[in-house]
């Protein structure tokens, strides 16, 4: 399971990052990037929470 941010919609509030820092981190842009590898196992449920709360719906987590 991966999870992916849509720079254009991201608004960089830093929901995400609160919700899930083991994926969701802010870039020097400040727009929230997600971690290029494989969603650990114990942050999946964080993550796809991270998804469902995005204001914009920026992330998509499959």
């Amino acid at each position: 399971m991966r999870a992916h941010v849509d720079k254009d919609a991201c608004i960089g509030c830093g929901l995400c990052t609160d919700i899930c820092p083991e994926v969701f981190s802010m870039d020097d842009d400040g727009k929230a990037v997600a971690i290029d590898s494989e969603i650990p196992a114990d942050a999946v449920d964080s993550a796809k929470e991270a998804e469902g709360q995005c204001p914009t719906e920026a992330i998509k987590v499959e």
